[in-house]
């Protein structure tokens, strides 16, 4: 058993960053993680090479995939297939994802 400490947590992006992004535990089929979007930030990530979970632990946001688009807020959970391109916009709360990579993040090469 491991605890995951500080997953899920708002932590504010460091050195006026627009996002922040923390791994907090990796091992060869999974990792965790926390991605912090301020109020009004802009997500500029790219599609991942793996398959992605995002639970919200706070604030609120829309999702949108080429496909379809969704309001988040506290308790929403989101499954994001690797390859997809997708983005978090209006940004009106504080934005804190617990982010689930399978297999870890970067593992895969695209």
């Amino acid at each position: 058993m491991h605890l995951i400490d500080g997953a899920g947590r708002w932590t504010a992006p460091p050195g006026g960053a627009g996002n922040d992004w923390v791994e907090q535990l990796r091992v060869p089929d999974l990792s965790v993680g926390t991605y912090c979007i301020p109020a009004g930030g802009v997500d500029d990530q790219s599609p991942h090479t793996e398959d992605e979970i995002y639970v919200v632990t706070s604030g609120r946001a829309r999702i949108v995939t080429p496909d379809a688009s969704a309001d988040v807020a506290p308790g929403s959970v989101v499954f994001v297939p690797a390859g997809e391109p997708h983005h978090f916009t209006d940004v009106t709360e504080d934005l804190t994802l617990l982010v689930v990579f399978g297999p870890a993040y970067g593992s895969r090469t695209g």
